[in-house]
């Protein structure tokens, strides 16, 4: 591809402020064809399971933790973490992401034996897990440092490190909306250690609570530069903030984010993350129609069929699609379905239904 001027901080927030949507619309769909000109949108056959709710963390927009010792607190034992990892298997899947909070109960050698178990079961399974600050929390608990806990997780079964918990990359917002978190520069600091030991991880943003503008552009470029430095980052995926239940949506009265303000931030992230090939849209929040739309916003993923999602669930948003349908809504919107891994090597193609396109390769670790 011959390369395209990179644009800086100014040139961003311009274009986030006062571009015309559509114009900047059509810009992220030129650069979404630049990149990927065979006109395919794939997608991954994944569940999450979040094995604990129990949370120290106690972040203003989450409605799913609840706080040690609480009697709605779960962990999920070894067996039903197996038990739904079957059930992903029986439906085709090949990745499974593991979430739940900063429980105190929950070191680094529950970790270990949960891995390694599910690892020997299932060994075709990406183990796509575990959030940085997560990691930086089990390395705590075990009296570790995080990247010594990073390589103990993956010589146990950990293939590759979620983007959760970037929220927006600013400390004086994640002061405001998640203060028991850690900080922008551990999170980017566990990304980084995690490409060194060869782990893909992929990069996400959660906007419309209190950042601003700047914010949003400056997360972008951080991100960017991360990329610059390692090339980790397989997708970068921005989504909204659903603050219903949620302690910050009651006290700063916020009621959500439109299509337009999320199309708006998802077309700018393909434009300015010159160097991470993938961005994916969020039916999870967004709804199957809007997500139509993003494919022409940028997006050329729309993540995973989600056989599992609770997180977003607790805040009252509930879209659910399986692969059949996932796989219509990308044909109706005039694209080649195709069914990827964690590391986007294609599986299988689809003209729209259930038929494989003829030779279409499938490609195996």
């Amino acid at each position: 591809m011959p390369p395209v001027p990179r644009i800086d901080r100014d040139e961003a927030l311009h274009l986030l402020q006062h571009e015309e949507f559509l114009a900047l619309g059509q810009r992220a769909d030129a650069e979404r064809a630049r990149r990927h000109p065979e006109g395919r949108v794939t997608f991954v056959v994944d569940r999450n399971i979040n094995f604990t709710n129990v949370c120290t963390c106690q972040c203003r927009f989450c409605a799913f933790y609840r706080k040690p010792g609480d009697p709605e607190g779960y962990v999920l034992s070894t067996g039903q973490v197996l038990d739904k990892v079957q059930e992903l298997v029986d439906r085709g899947g090949t990745q499974v992401l593991m979430q739940g909070g900063l429980n105190p109960d929950l070191d680094l050698a529950w970790f270990e034996a949960l891995f390694r178990t599910l690892k020997a079961r299932f060994p075709q399974v990406q183990n796509h897990s575990l959030s940085p600050a997560e990691i930086v929390h089990i390395g705590q608990l075990s009296g570790l440092g995080m990247e010594q806990t990073l390589e103990r997780l993956r010589a146990a079964g950990l293939d590759s490190v979620p983007g959760g918990g970037a929220e927006v990359l600013v400390d004086r917002v994640r002061r405001e909306i998640s203060p028991n978190k850690i900080g922008w520069r551990q999170w980017t600091g566990v990304m980084e250690a995690a490409h060194r030991l060869g782990m893909p991880t992929t990069a996400t943003l959660m906007f419309g609570a209190t950042e601003t503008d700047a914010d949003l552009v400056d997360h972008l470029l951080r991100v960017r530069e991360v990329q610059d430095r390692t090339g980790g980052f397989t997708a970068f995926i921005p989504w909204t903030f659903q603050p219903n239940h949620t302690e910050l949506g009651r006290s700063e009265g916020i009621f959500g984010t439109g299509a337009v303000r999320y199309l708006r931030v998802l077309a700018l992230a393909r434009v300015v993350l010159d160097n991470v090939a993938n961005i994916q849209g969020s039916w999870v929040t967004q709804g199957e129609k809007v997500a139509q739309v993003a494919l022409r916003f940028g997006a050329n993923d729309l993540g995973g069929t989600m056989l599992e999602e609770n997180v977003v669930a607790a805040a009252g948003v509930r879209f659910r699609l399986d692969r059949q349908r996932l796989i219509e809504l990308i044909a109706d919107a005039g694209f080649r379905p195709a069914q990827r891994d964690t590391r986007y090597r294609i599986l299988r193609e689809f003209e729209g239904g259930e038929r494989p396109l003829a030779g279409a390769a499938v490609q195996r670790e």
